[in-house]
Order: C-alpha cells, then sequence, then structure tokens
C-alpha cells in the first residue's frame, strides 16, 4: 500500500500529461476551446451582475461579497472537476467494459478513472474564477491577518478537495447504480450553484443538509463568512469555517472508503 501511494503522484502525473499532449496538438483548437468554456461559466456571475442592478444587497451580502463567494464557489468546482471530474464516466466505463482493461492495467484503476480523457480545457472555469475573486477582494475592506489569508488558501485547497470527494462518492454509487452521473451532478455542478448565493436565503434544513450531511457549506460559505466577519447561521460559531480542512479530510475518508467497496463489489461485464 505504501509502494501505490508513493508511485501514485508520478503514475497520475504520466496520465495526465498524455491527454494535455493530445489536446495541444491543436493549440488554436485548444485555446478556443479554453477561452468557450471560461465564458460559458461566466454566464453565472452575468446572472448575478443583473441581479444587483436592482439590488444594493442580497442575503445581507454586497455585491463584491458576492462575487466572493461566486469566484471561490466556481474555482473549487473548476479545480475539482479538472483533477477528478472524469472519474464520473465510471459508469460508462462499466457499461462498455472499459474498466476490466483497466483492472489488469500496472495502474490502479482509480487513476485511470480520474484521468480518462483528461481535458486541459477546463481550466477555463477556474481562471475565470480568478478573475471575479481577484477583482472582489480588490473591493472588499476586509481586515487582513495571518489567520484569514492562511484560511483564503487553505479553503480553496480543501473546498476543491470536498468537490473532488463528492465526485468520487457519485462514482462509487455508480458500481450500484450506472445510470446515477445525474444524481452525483446535483451535488458537484448542483452545489456549486447553491454555494455561490448566501445560505442565508434558504430555509434552515437546507442549511443543516449542507452542514452536517453533505458539508458543501464548508466549501466557502463558512470560510468566506469568517474573512468577512459575518456571523454562522444556526448558532454555529464564527470561527466554524476553520474546520473546513477537517471537513476536507473526513471526505477523501469517506470517498477512499466508497471506492474500494465499489471496486469490491464490481463483477466483470462479460464483455
Amino acid at each position: 500500500m505504501v509502494e501505490l501511494l508513493r508511485r501514485a503522484p508520478a503514475q497520475y502525473w504520466m496520465l495526465v500529461m498524455m491527454w494535455v499532449r493530445s489536446s495541444l496538438a491543436y493549440p488554436a483548437s485548444f485555446l478556443l476551446m479554453l477561452v468557450s468554456q471560461a465564458l460559458i461559466t461566466g454566464t453565472d456571475f452575468i446572472a448575478v451582475l443583473l441581479m444587483f442592478s436592482h439590488l444594493k444587497s442580497f442575503g445581507g451580502f454586497s455585491l463584491a461579497e458576492m462575487a466572493l463567494l461566486y469566484g471561490t464557489a466556481s474555482m473549487t468546482l473548476g479545480l475539482a472537476d479538472l483533477a477528478t471530474g472524469s472519474v464520473e464516466r465510471i459508469g460508462q466505463r462499466i457499461r462498455g467494459g472499459e474498466l476490466d482493461v483497466w483492472l489488469i492495467r500496472p495502474v490502479p484503476a482509480f487513476l485511470q478513472a480520474v484521468t480518462d480523457n483528461f481535458a486541459l480545457r477546463r481550466l477555463g472555469r477556474p481562471l475565470q474564477a480568478l478573475l471575479v475573486m481577484a477583482i472582489a477582494l480588490g473591493n472588499l475592506p476586509i481586515n487582513w491577518t495571518v489567520p484569514k489569508v492562511l484560511l483564503l488558501a487553505i479553503s480553496l485547497i480543501s473546498g476543491s478537495i470536498i468537490f473532488a470527494a463528492i465526485f468520487v462518492l457519485g462514482a462509487a454509487f455508480q458500481f450500484i447504480s450506472i445510470d446515477s452521473a445525474e444524481l452525483a451532478n446535483s451535488f458537484t455542478y448542483g452545489g456549486q450553484q447553491l454555494t455561490q448565493y448566501p445560505l442565508s436565503i434558504f430555509g434552515k434544513n437546507i442549511v443543516r443538509a449542507v452542514t452536517f450531511v453533505v458539508p458543501l457549506a464548508f466549501v466557502n460559505y463558512y470560510p468566506v463568512l469568517y474573512l468577512l466577519d459575518k456571523p454562522a447561521p444556526l448558532g454555529l460559531p464564527a470561527w466554524i469555517g476553520l474546520l473546513a480542512p477537517v471537513v476536507a479530510v473526513v471526505m477523501i475518508a469517506l470517498a477512499a472508503l466508497a471506492w474500494r467497496g465499489g471496486l469490491r463489489r464490481y463483477r466483470s461485464t462479460g464483455s
């Protein structure tokens, strides 16, 4: 097991670079797809801008604060989608019998799943989100301290890990229900749609669900509340955003257990 973990980063990078070289073989086409990806994902923020043409605040958030929420939500999902989003195709690979081939190769099936048809054009989403984040931070009077700087950097990493773990959990469920990719998408892409808005606009039951069941609130909402010195909902402590890395570790453990359980349940299609 230790040897597998030691070799995993190099094997992941090798598989990724194989697809990257394929993408860059046609640089003009790649650039157009990258720009189109950024523009398409950016339409969500245009909706926010249109909304604020009639409002001064939404759920207690100003336009700049909403831009920070949007940027962190889109950034974390974009990084997770880039690194592990291909794993959501595992149902198609099971149905087509490709998983049988993956299992006999000298590379873990998980690494082959997350790098399957690795699409570098997905960088468009996090690059667009980075631009929105930079503009938002430049227009917010945040009282920067060392803990807040560290929290912003760490929360982007932990939020990406939480989304990546949800991608893997959704993929593991496809070992049981092959045609369940859309269900997983409701928690990943749907989760990004939810976390780009203040959770205060939703009912308390939804806030409880995204805090204690599917911890999407730790992706960006609670860390952003800490940065902006805003109170947390449900009577939770203001420092709850600092727990985002802990939640990310728990989600990694759950995703790893689910993936291993899915592989153990897998039976060849015989094709």
